[in-house]
């Protein structure tokens, strides 16, 4: 799916959805983090360290410990795979779920044009460094 928009605009959603997430009552992810817990939820499964690693070109240590931090805040939990005893799964939870509709709606309420708006785009907060 191609979403429309200027760079700019497209920086200032996810400005505002990142702000958004930061304020709200809730852990805080790191982009890794938050890179794993989205490609769980929204890339097809089964998820294997070795496959989320693959997706995002990253090392499986890496995936092991945004894995290990994401079970902390229950969003992600680890299975056994029945099919390969020897690699772990990673899963959805409800409160992932529920984490997944709190950032699609900020993200909606970022890409609504406001009223009266008079926020900087990226370009003029550059120009003005």
């Amino acid at each position: 799916m191609r979403v429309q928009g200027t760079p700019d605009e497209l920086v200032t959603i996810l400005r505002e959805t990142v702000v958004s997430l930061v304020r709200r009552d809730g852990p805080d992810l790191s982009a890794r983090q938050l890179g794993v817990f989205l490609t769980v939820y929204l890339g097809p499964g089964p998820h294997t360290v070795r496959g989320l690693a693959a997706s995002l070109n990253v090392s499986k240590p890496a995936i092991t410990r945004g894995l290990d931090r994401l079970g902390e805040f229950d969003l992600v939990q680890r299975k056994i795979d029945p099919a390969d005893r020897r690699s772990v799964l990673a899963q959805r939870t409800k409160r992932g779920a529920a984490l997944l509709r709190e950032i699609s709606a900020a993200m909606a309420d970022a890409a609504t044009p406001q009223e009266n708006a008079t926020a900087p785009t990226n370009s003029q907060l550059a120009r003005s460094v």
